[in-house]
């Protein structure tokens, strides 16, 4: 039986999933278990962090938590390591290592 792609926004029997198992909205990255998709992961230095959080607010997946103002460890649940926050860290805390690691 196949999702009628034109009530792809209705509740179906199927409940939410569409056609492909495409997802259409977004911030969604945190329904799903996304780090197994990673090929390299961030290592995070917190020795060489100044807790400036510039990294926070580009990471797509929401993957660096913050707490008391200050950064943590990564949620490597959902980090698909993009390096989008070993790039803008001015401060050299945020490198990217090969391969799926946690």
């Amino acid at each position: 039986m196949r999702t009628d792609v034109s009530k792809i926004n209705e509740q179906t029997p199927h409940e939410d999933l569409t056609e492909g198992l495409m997802i259409f909205a977004g911030g969604t990255s945190k329904q799903f278990r996304t780090g197994e998709w990673r090929t390299n992961t961030p290592v995070f230095e917190s020795g060489k962090c100044k807790q400036c959080l510039l990294c926070v607010p580009v990471c797509p997946d929401g993957s660096i938590p913050v707490a008391n103002g200050e950064r943590g460890q990564f949620d490597y649940v959902h980090c698909k390591g993009c390096g989008i926050c070993a790039k803008v860290c001015p401060f050299g805390a945020i490198t990217m290592k090969e391969g799926i690691t946690a």
